[in-house]
């Protein structure tokens, strides 16, 4: 059972060590999954591997391999890794220079689902019911009975690729309206089946995922899954909702842990993201006449909502009280020791980091050294376009974490669509 800190002198520290299932983790900080653009053949290269080893010397306790699709039809993005048997002896380098460094890492899989777009599988995208995503203007076509019992093993089989390549975790993205996530949403589930209706009907895929995953990997590796609290599209996934998916979850025992998130890849993407809408940054990357059109109309697509230190953290507490076997795992706005500290008082487990740590790999270990370091990261989200070349901080002037010059325009999308699938 979860036992919610009540004393300063129960709380842990942010650096103590914890357990995660079968994992011993360094300490209770994690480089949160953020598309990494390193793997242009979908396979591990040192680049990638050169990425990640970055911020677990940086003092992370676990570092996130981004995106792995359960499946080709899965991708949300050219170059993403696929879990099959030929991503093993890469993900095994990977996770052996990780571990050489005293840390863990996990991959997070997913399959894109309405996220997802022809002209990068080749295939129609599905979704739980007929959809067309409003900024691809991509029709995603009714996923099948028997779809979604292939999807489901292929999740299972996925994980077994993570326990094969010796990594330590599985992050399975139940979030931002990927599918499993879209199966969540009233707005993009309609269906009249056993998936659909009310929310106990709409868990049911994020639960038989779960179940199949634990049930082929066991106790090898760590199960943990990402689910939007909100997505912040209208009619979409609401908190009180989420609640009762994340008790259906942890009632069901197959999760070590849950992280929470927030937003959508659909639609109002700033919604995960707060701060700045780099419009011009998109539309630079942009052909006509879609550069005119993100000019004019990314801002209202893309969303505008203001960042704030913790910004889920308000959401997040009422999941304290609700889960009781999974740990839980706070994201959004933590970029020093107060925001860490502040989430082990709360009751959480562990807090996750994205942007700060691409501004500053080292924050961590620069955090655990003096408390009143305070994050360069600015929150202009400009690194969010960089996902079309290598992902890096713009910001960084001796380009010591990424290159200097910006991803050439071939490498962006035809559409707005793409701007924030890769979270």
């Amino acid at each position: 059972m979860r036992t919610i800190p009540i004393t300063a002198s129960s709380t842990p520290s942010p650096f103590d060590p914890a357990t995660l299932g079968p994992v011993r983790v360094p300490n209770r900080i994690i480089k949160a999954a953020t598309s990494e653009g390193r793997s242009p053949e979908g396979l591990v290269t040192q680049d990638l591997i050169d990425f990640h080893l970055g911020f677990v010397r940086g003092g992370v306790g676990m570092t996130t391999i981004a995106y792995c699709c359960v499946s080709p039809e899965g991708k949300s993005a050219p170059g993403q890794i696929v879990m099959s048997p030929e991503a093993v002896p890469g993900l095994r380098r990977l996770a052996d220079a990780v571990h050489a460094e005293g840390a863990a890492v996990s991959a997070q899989l997913g399959h894109a689902g309405p996220v997802g777009s022809k002209k990068i599988t080749g295939v129609t995208p599905t979704a739980p019911s007929k959809f067309v995503n409003p900024t691809s203007f991509e029709y995603c076509r009714p996923i099948t009975r028997a779809e979604i019992a292939r999807v489901t093993e292929q999740f299972a089989a996925a994980a077994q690729v993570a326990v094969d390549a010796g990594l330590d975790a599985v992050e399975l993205h139940f979030g931002h309206n990927y599918l499993p996530s879209a199966f969540l949403s009233p707005l993009l589930n309609r269906r009249k089946d056993e998936y659909g209706g009310g929310i106990d009907n709409r868990s049911r895929l994020v639960r038989e995922i779960a179940r199949a995953v634990r049930e082929r990997v066991g106790d090898a590796i760590a199960v943990t899954a990402k689910i939007s609290m909100i997505d912040g599209v209208p009619g979409g996934i609401k908190l009180a909702e989420s609640l009762r998916t994340a008790q259906l979850l942890d009632a069901d025992a197959n999760l070590d842990a849950i992280l929470l998130t927030e937003g959508s890849s659909v639609v109002r993407q700033m919604y995960l993201f707060r701060g700045e809408v780099p419009v011009e940054d998109f539309a630079a990357l942009m052909k006509q006449p879609v550069k005119t059109g993100v000019r004019l109309f990314g801002k209202k697509v893309l969303g505008e909502f203001p960042y704030e230190d913790l910004y889920m953290l308000e959401a997040a507490r009422q999941f304290v009280p609700v889960v009781k076997n999974s740990k839980l795992i706070l994201l959004g706005g933590i970029t020093n020791r107060d925001h860490m500290e502040a989430g082990m008082r709360e009751g959480f487990d562990f807090v996750a980091m994205g942007r700060a740590l691409l501004r500053e790999p080292g924050l961590v270990n620069a955090v655990r050294e003096d408390r009143d370091k305070q994050t360069l990261c600015t929150h202009c989200n400009r690194c969010m376009y960089t996902v079309y070349g290598r992902t890096h901080c713009v910001l960084d002037p001796e380009s010591a974490f990424g290159p200097a010059t910006e991803a050439p325009a071939a490498a962006a999308p035809a559409s707005i669509a793409g701007l924030a699938a890769h979270a």
